[in-house]
């Protein structure tokens, strides 16, 4: 019994089917899982994944997520690992298990009861959630975009308050079809762009009751400008075309406190809004705080070693924005950011064949690719980092498609080139026989 259990593959398992931890467990499927060299499973509390940063376009229904999301177990069986639907609630080190949630319906039922489930290596890749820094109402009164769920929420009330207002004539008070964003980051300021453009088009699908200028963005930010990580100029512009959109802007004003009607500000000014969004910070989940005696950071993320394994146990990697990994070029940690999750996976996907060959694991060495944010048709603004180029700020046409080749970068690591360029084909057919936002 002794040497089976010593000969069985390796149990990897993932936990958290985002961008980081996606990519390397259908990788690890593809290497190891289909040549039974090891066991791998990914753990994720959704039945269905879709790209982060795509999250703005459904909640202004501008994109219908059942469109771009994908199928867990179908991903699963096609690529040689195992997935199971549940959420980690725990862990239990000594026995090297992980403890998953009760299952639950939507009508509250338990379908399967807490259970934990087996691990030799795991791979912690659970993402970020907002972070409501403890101000008081955020959490009651705000709607947060970590997941598909709560931004198909978003999208939903926002129509439910436009077909109010188109059945009495248009609004009836103040602030009740307005948004205000607190966050003045990427996440902030492209939803704002997507909400201007649902304004256009459903007014264009015949909501013509309520005017676009009916519906008024505001964006507000703590530090002294907007894009605050991106150079002075970039921030300039897109303050400007924002502006022009008819978007406002308020940069180095602190929220203090949010309401059911709008927002408090440290001034003492009350911003009415009828939708309030949290973008303004992101922190690990709040269960993996010490988690079983695991080294954690002020905002719960794992710290990590250079080779991405957790401080006080080689068995467990962390990536991605749960992973706190210092980035010794530029001083504090990586970014979280989606292409740090990519560069991570990779990493992690690496060590694990050179652990299980018996080879000395790699340092993880984040390269800063830049950043760029989308205000949808309306502009697009970045800087783009390289060896041979330095840093290069871009906008325009060109922003726009490096922009989009960040999400086809990511579909190539998950589906290959043949299934990529079918999907390619088939968005081109489908925006053109659908309505060009969710009605529904």
């Amino acid at each position: 019994m002794r040497n089976a259990k010593a000969l069985a593959p390796p149990r990897i398992v993932v936990v958290g089917g985002g961008a980081g931890g996606l990519e390397l467990v259908t990788q690890l499927g593809n290497r190891l899982g289909k040549k039974k060299r090891a066991e791998i499973t990914l753990i994720d509390g959704s039945r269905t994944h879709i790209w982060k940063p795509l999250l703005h376009e459904v909640a202004a229904g501008t994109l219908d997520s059942h469109d771009d999301e994908l199928e867990y177990l179908a991903q699963a069986s096609e690529n040689y690992f195992r997935f199971v639907l549940a959420r980690m609630s725990g862990l239990d080190r000594q026995k090297k298990e992980i403890l998953l949630a009760p299952l639950l319906s939507a009508a509250g039922e338990v379908i399967m009861p807490a259970r934990s489930y087996p691990y030799d290596i795991l791979v912690i890749a659970v993402g970020s959630v907002c972070n409501d820094f403890g101000i008081p109402g955020v959490s009651e009164h705000c709607m947060f975009l970590d997941s598909t769920e709560e931004a198909e929420q978003f999208q939903s009330r926002l129509l439910e308050a436009y077909l109010r207002a188109q059945a009495t004539g248009g609004p009836t008070h103040a602030g009740e079809l307005d948004v205000a964003i607190v966050g003045g980051g990427a996440t902030g300021i492209e939803l704002s762009a997507q909400l201007y453009q649902a304004a256009r088009l459903l007014n264009a699908y015949g909501l013509d009751r309520v005017k676009p200028s009916d519906i008024k963005i505001h964006i507000i930010e703590a530090a002294p400008r907007i894009l605050a990580g991106l150079p002075e100029r970039l921030s300039k512009a897109t303050t400007k075309q924002l502006e022009t959109l008819g978007i406002e802007v308020r940069a180095g004003v602190k929220v203090v406190e949010v309401t059911q009607e709008g927002l408090k500000t440290g001034t003492g000014e009350f911003i009415r809004a009828a939708a309030r969004v949290w973008a303004a910070g992101v922190k690990a989940p709040n269960f993996l705080h010490e988690i079983d005696g695991l080294e954690t950071n002020h905002i719960n993320q794992l710290v990590v070693k250079p080779t991405l394994e957790t401080t006080r146990d080689d068995d467990i990697y962390a990536i991605g924005d749960c992973a706190a990994c210092e980035w010794s070029e530029k001083g504090g940690n990586v970014p979280p950011r989606a292409q740090s999750a990519h560069q991570m996976a990779t990493q992690v996907l690496k060590n694990i064949h050179y652990r299980l060959k018996g080879k000395k694991q790699k340092p993880f060495h984040y390269l800063d690719y830049g950043s760029l944010v989308s205000l949808g048709k309306y502009s697009t603004v970045g800087n783009l980092m390289g060896n041979l180029m330095g840093s290069v700020m871009i906008e325009g046409f060109i922003a726009r498609m490096v922009y989009l080749s960040l999400y086809k970068m990511h579909q190539l690591a998950l589906f290959g080139v043949p299934r990529v360029l079918l999907l390619m084909i088939s968005s081109f057919f489908r925006r053109r026989l659908q309505p060009r936002i969710k009605l529904h």
